[in-house]
């Protein structure tokens, strides 16, 4: 009966651990290109169970040999395996901002697409196209972290900022890239068009190994491999005055919420009973 509430405990644990998870997808659930999380159980390592005071020789009860004092194998439960990150795209949201940006990932393409920002703990990825233009002229993240291009931070100005689907950023010479010299979007005709640069974009082998450090920004790590360029086939598409929604689905995690609830309950009345059985044999051996 000790084992039962073992594992009733590790259920209500699991459980909870699920909880966690999907309260941060629905806490989420605006966010701009947010990936929600998915928890992964696995069975709790079983336990092999001989009988009691048994040294494993064959003995002779009842006239027969018994060469086998092992009763069988004995699980406790479930516990969390890991909690990983669904990739899926997300919906497409038009805003008629030039710095916004989205990436619309191809359907042979298995990794997704990421930008690449410049960090104060380094080089980061991110599907988070939302960026704004600082004062020196940078395309950068709304916590102020550049955007990179193949040779780095992109410079530009207000109003002379062009990128196409493959993701070479143009602007008007005639303009230039001061800030003091921005112009209107409007306004803007591109009749020189200066090839400035093309946007980092990378991938890895195994995104779901990805580590999530908050603001959408992920680092790799070993077991996701190192950012890489896509093959030219595979590239995604890099639509301008776009962004990405989250892939969280409000119902589908209200759902789960709700099947959460109830396995907690019946884990919590599991212990319950093993708790009352246990008590009534105490007051039998007493």
């Amino acid at each position: 009966m000790i084992r039962g509430l073992y594992t009733g405990a590790n259920g209500m644990i699991s459980q909870q651990v699920r909880m966690d998870v999907i309260a941060n997808n629905l806490a989420n659930v605006d966010k701009t290109a947010f990936k929600r999380d998915t928890t992964v159980f696995k069975t709790f390592p079983e336990m092999l169970l001989h009988r009691f005071s048994e040294d494993g020789i064959g003995k002779t009860p009842m006239g027969s040999f018994d060469t086998a004092p092992v009763i069988g194998k004995l699980g406790f439960g479930a516990e969390v395996n890991e909690v990983y990150t669904r990739f899926e795209q997300g919906a497409v949201k038009k805003t008629d901002n030039h710095f916004d940006l989205m990436l619309q990932d191809q359907p042979g393409s298995e990794n997704p697409a990421f930008f690449s920002v410049q960090t104060n703990r380094g080089e980061r990825l991110t599907r988070s196209g939302s960026f704004v233009l600082d004062k020196n002229g940078y395309v950068v993240t709304p916590q102020g972290f550049p955007l990179l291009g193949e040779k780095g931070p992109i410079r530009v100005n207000q109003g002379n900022f062009l990128v196409k689907e493959n993701g070479e950023v143009y602007v008007n010479g005639r303009i230039g890239t001061d800030p003091k010299d921005g112009t209107n979007v409007s306004e803007n005709r591109y009749d020189q068009p200066v090839l400035i640069d093309r946007l980092k974009i990378r991938t890895v082998e195994n995104p779901r190994h990805l580590d999530k450090e908050g603001d959408s920004f992920y680092a790799d790590t070993p077991e996701s491999g190192e950012p890489t360029p896509f093959p030219e086939r595979l590239s995604p598409q890099i639509l301008q005055g776009f962004l990405e929604a989250s892939n969280v689905s409000v119902v589908t995690e209200m759902v789960d919420m709700i099947e959460v609830n109830r396995a907690y309950e019946a884990n919590s009345k599991t212990m319950q009973t093993q708790d009352s059985l246990l008590g009534r044999l105490f007051e039998v051996i007493r």
